[in-house]
């Protein structure tokens, strides 16, 4: 089974940058559509950046500018950059993945298990 494995997370200051990974690990054939998810204490996840196979990408509006997604094949790696941050910025981070295991290509949907961003004022 596949596996994503999230890292880059941590403390920083208002202003300043991140970037997050989410490895993909395990029996894998192909990774379809990866996006970064974000969920703060007591509001609902939400989506804030997506990538398609071919490199398409989004982004939700309160992002737009300050981060960029990107993705490695080779690697089976996605990234987060995140520039300018601010302390609404601040949450769990999910990275999500179809990924085809098995050469059915039966797309499935994996989570990784967050990495805590924090910014402070």
């Amino acid at each position: 089974q596949a596996q994503l494995v999230e890292s880059g997370g941590g403390l920083v200051q208002a202003g300043g940058s991140l970037r997050l990974s989410c490895a993909a690990t395990g029996t894998i054939v192909s990774i379809n559509t990866v996006s970064w998810h974000r969920q703060s204490p007591g509001k609902q996840r939400e989506q804030a950046a997506i990538i398609d196979s071919e490199g398409g990408r989004d982004y939700m509006s309160s992002v737009k500018g300050r981060f960029t997604i990107s993705r490695d094949s080779a690697l089976n790696t996605v990234y987060l950059q995140m520039n300018n941050l601010r302390p609404d910025d601040t949450a769990v981070y999910y990275c999500n993945a179809e990924i085809a295991p098995y050469f059915d290509y039966r797309y499935r949907s994996y989570w990784g298990q967050g990495t805590q961003v924090t910014v402070s004022s």
